[in-house]
């Protein structure tokens, strides 16, 4: 009976008997492999900042930077800059009702103006134009030309994201095409001193990285300003791109809606009390925006130009770092931490507040 039973539980599970149990499928596991890096377990430095260490930091900070804001803003006040604004001074008093009718009217634009010279300057004396309320950072405005078709001869006909001035009316391309182009600045200057024309050196005033990389030495303007809306001057069709450096100091498109271009360079030094006669041709139309025009003569330092920022600022700091050292200082004599006291540390503090 017993052997019977046997055999017929061996016949209902063969695999019953004799077989080991299938393996466990293995889990994945998605920890990282160990590393002390992964692990945040490298060596750290965590120092504990006592009020002795607070206060020499903000000293040594003071000491620093006191004698650079000093020495920043003494730079700065060295350099001697002359501000002419003359957009409505160079409007006759009879259009100035009407000053964007007369700008684009066929009337001459010719102004003078004379500039006394403040201090004695040194050569080189820049010449800069600066316009306001100009965004050369509009979006539109500033995708608004082709690289390719600035840099090589075979890409002139590209005129890619260059509308709407990127073909003549007939089709043809437009060189250098874009509004950027298009709206380059036409006013010019003319100086004289005693009846003595001062010349204004042009060369060198752009980036040399724009004029080798960004300009081509075999591209050249055509069908430029040939449009019934004309935007701002001409440009010389025998002369490359490469070399036309009004126009690469304009395309370097400011950030900021007042900005100054460089203009040239007068190289001879100007003297205290000089009158400076100033020709100009007022054609640029900034008053269709309420824009300002200004003719900026100026020297540099080794700092730059004119800025008092730097200076301040550093000035500011350090003078802040002195105060909170000194504010740190009379605490810590006033209520000196206890020697050998560690319950400042938050890790030593009693949650529960016993």
């Amino acid at each position: 009976m017993m052997n019977s039973n046997a055999a017929s539980s061996s016949t209902a599970n063969p695999d019953a008997a004799g077989s080991p149990d299938p393996p466990a499928p293995r889990r994945s596991s998605k920890r990282p492999k160990y590393s002390k890096f992964t692990q945040q377990e490298l060596p750290a430095c965590k120092p504990i900042l006592t009020p002795k260490w607070v206060i020499l930091t903000f000293l040594v900070v003071g000491i620093a930077f006191v004698p650079i804001g000093i020495t920043s803003l003494l730079a700065s006040r060295d350099v001697v800059e002359i501000v002419d604004r003359y957009e409505t001074d160079c409007i006759p008093v009879a259009n100035r009702t009407d000053k964007v009718a007369f700008i684009q009217s066929n009337a001459s634009k010719t102004c003078t103006r004379q500039i006394t010279v403040t201090k004695h300057m040194k050569r080189p004396v820049y010449v800069y134009y600066q316009l306001d309320n100009f965004y050369q950072n509009h979006r539109r405005y500033v995708k608004s030309r082709n690289d390719e078709q600035l840099k090589k001869r075979s890409k002139t006909s590209e005129t890619s994201q260059c509308e709407p001035e990127d073909t003549t009316p007939d089709g043809k391309p437009i060189v250098p095409c874009g509004l950027i182009a298009w709206s380059l600045f036409n006013d010019t200057y003319t100086f004289s001193r005693n009846k003595r024309q001062l010349t204004v050196n042009k060369n060198g005033i752009a980036w040399k990285s724009d004029r080798d990389h960004k300009f081509g030495k075999e591209v050249f303007p055509s069908n430029f300003q040939n449009g019934t809306l004309i935007g701002g001057a001409h440009l010389d069709e025998s002369i490359p791109l490469s070399k036309q450096e009004d126009l690469i100091v304009w395309m370097r498109t400011a950030a900021l809606p007042t900005f100054r271009k460089l203009y040239g360079k007068i190289e001879v030094d100007l003297e205290e009390n000089d009158i400076i006669d100033v020709i100009l041709e007022n054609n640029y139309n900034t008053y269709s925006f309420s824009g300002k025009k200004k003719l900026v003569l100026s020297t540099t330092s080794w700092l730059g130009g004119k800025n008092d920022f730097l200076g301040i600022a550093y000035l500011t700091v350090g003078g802040l770092c002195f105060f909170l050292a000194l504010s740190f200082t009379i605490v810590y004599l006033v209520k000196p931490r206890r020697l050998g006291d560690p319950s400042y540390l938050s890790w030593n503090r009693n949650p529960g507040g016993h």
